[in-house]
């Protein structure tokens, strides 16, 4: 499955010709989100998520629904890509999927998303028993960067996975100032984070 890019590359093309291969480019890509091939779905959800395409919206959002994760998982990041919050509500329902590869995708757009609405559910998302659902939530609320997420976040230090710890690490250093600190040395003692947690505060205090 060819990228549009590929087809015109060597060809000189007028602004206007460009936009119509462009726009048959996503019409072709969003019928392919309902094709019979697994394959040919996800990947049309991933190349309009590549594409920032705005008119794949709707049938992304179907797309969240389809009956294997390997498309709504990836339908879920492509929305975040393109970056239309109409697709905010849906992504929060399916933090509550049953299934983790879901889950982390809807954190993943939801973060790419910025948008504060999902703040409370990211945080919610925490709890999550899969480390890489946590983590991308975590990740997520770094790049709302809304403060009600500090506290949350700190928790998060004395997690029980290491990776999430870590991550956690970071994510305090995103908020930076006196409070980041302090919370970051309360966990100097912890050896599977020190180094980490020394390297952060570094960083804090050189900004």
């Amino acid at each position: 499955m060819l990228h549009p890019a590929k087809a015109t590359k060597g060809v000189s093309l007028t602004e206007e010709e460009l936009q119509k291969k462009r726009t048959e480019a996503i019409e072709k890509y969003i019928a392919l989100l309902k094709s019979d091939n697994l394959t040919f779905r996800w990947k049309a959800a991933e190349i309009l998520g590549n594409m920032h395409a705005a008119e794949a919206v709707g049938p992304l959002i179907e797309s969240l629904r389809d009956e294997y994760v390997d498309v709504s998982w990836i339908a879920a990041k492509s929305l975040g890509k393109i970056g239309d919050k109409r697709a905010t509500i849906p992504l929060i329902d399916c933090l509550d999927s049953k299934e983790q590869w879901l889950r982390k995708g809807a954190a993943t757009g939801l973060g790419l998303l910025k948008d504060k609405r999902a703040v409370v559910h990211l945080i919610r998302l925490l709890e999550d028993k899969k480390p890489k659902v946590r983590i991308a939530a975590i990740k997520a609320l770094v790049l709302i960067g809304d403060k009600r997420a500090t506290e949350p976040l700190s928790r998060c230090i004395k997690d029980r996975n290491k990776k999430v710890k870590k991550e956690a690490v970071e994510a305090i250093v995103a908020f930076r100032g006196d409070e980041a600190i302090k919370i970051l040395n309360e966990s100097l003692n912890d050896p599977d984070i020190k180094d980490a947690v020394e390297q952060a505060i570094r960083k804090i205090k050189k900004t």
